[in-house]
């Protein structure tokens, strides 16, 4: 009953102090809110970019031409070859008229259909398809896979492979940075809420611990309060959140030049997305309590 008891006080007070302290239980609110958007912002288009990279990984190839002067079975032998290089994860092996029906399937709907259709096998060469297991190493795989004796040049985009590696990273290391940063900044700012509702208070701690109330009993009043705040900053903002990245992934769906990414259906991701928040939330409401009350229960 006293633990109960003890539990309705120590909530009580935690709500009483965010409305008398309101202007900054308000600021806290909101520089929490915003912080969590921003850092759940970079951290979505990181973890976009890195599915879309795995995607790519896996259904990206390129190709690699067998020699015009080798018969079709030397040709076919050099599928060992190409498969023993590392980050190679399959290798397809396709004869010039199965290029040339996958082209004018290919091109079934282009207003010059008949014409592709009608182009002989020869303008073909027998070739591989080349999987990778990891799309960064892309150009290195390229010149193993050139210097395999037989193989007589290729076709691929490098730099498309490059350009998605390169924003992923820089997308992941913003993300990272931020989150430290802000955190940092939404700590600061519980801190201060908290602060000055101990600093108002001051005597009426000094006098309940010289009456002998523990450290703890001050102190769980002032956790509470910065709990609260911490896990009402986060709800704001996933449910912010989740308005902002609904109307990006519409406009994205809708839009007829964006194309290049998929985007994650935020059903999918909600459930992660509300833990990383509300857990933020709480560590950052709590941490800035406890530090903040800390010097004022030294008496």
């Amino acid at each position: 009953m006293k633990t109960s008891h003890n539990l309705g006080y120590y909530f009580s007070e935690g709500f009483r102090s965010i409305f008398t302290h309101g202007l900054m239980s308000f600021a806290a609110v909101f520089m929490i809110v915003a912080c969590l958007i921003i850092m759940g912002s970079f951290s979505l288009v990181a973890l976009n970019l890195e599915r879309e990279l795995g995607q790519l990984e896996e259904d990206n190839q390129f190709l690699a031409f067998v020699d015009e002067s080798l018969t079709r079975e030397e040709g076919q032998a050099l599928q060992s070859a190409i498969e023993a290089i590392p980050n190679v994860s399959q290798v397809v092996f396709t004869t010039k008229e199965q290029a040339q029906q996958n082209y004018a399937e290919k091109y079934a709907g282009d207003k010059n259909a008949a014409l592709y259709a009608e182009l002989p096998p020869e303008v073909f060469r027998d070739r591989f398809a080349i999987h990778m297991e990891d799309l960064s190493r892309m150009g290195e795989t390229i010149d193993a896979v050139e210097a395999v004796d037989g193989i007589d040049g290729h076709q691929a985009a490098p730099e498309v492979a490059e350009g998605f590696v390169l924003i992923r990273n820089v997308a992941t290391a913003v993300a990272l940075i931020l989150i430290v940063l802000l955190f940092i900044i939404s700590l600061s700012i519980i801190y201060n809420t908290i602060r000055l509702g101990t600093f108002t208070r001051r005597e009426e701690i000094a006098i309940m611990k010289m009456c002998g109330a523990t450290n703890g009993f001050v102190r769980a009043p002032f956790v509470v309060e910065g709990m609260l705040l911490g896990l009402v900053g986060a709800l704001l903002a996933f449910f912010l959140q989740w308005g902002i990245y609904t109307l990006i992934t519409q406009a994205m769906d809708t839009g007829s030049t964006i194309q290049l990414l998929t985007v994650i259906p935020f059903g999918e991701i909600w459930g992660r997305v509300l833990a990383v928040f509300a857990a933020t939330g709480l560590v950052v409401g709590t941490g800035g309590s406890v530090l903040a009350i800390h010097k004022f229960l030294q008496v």
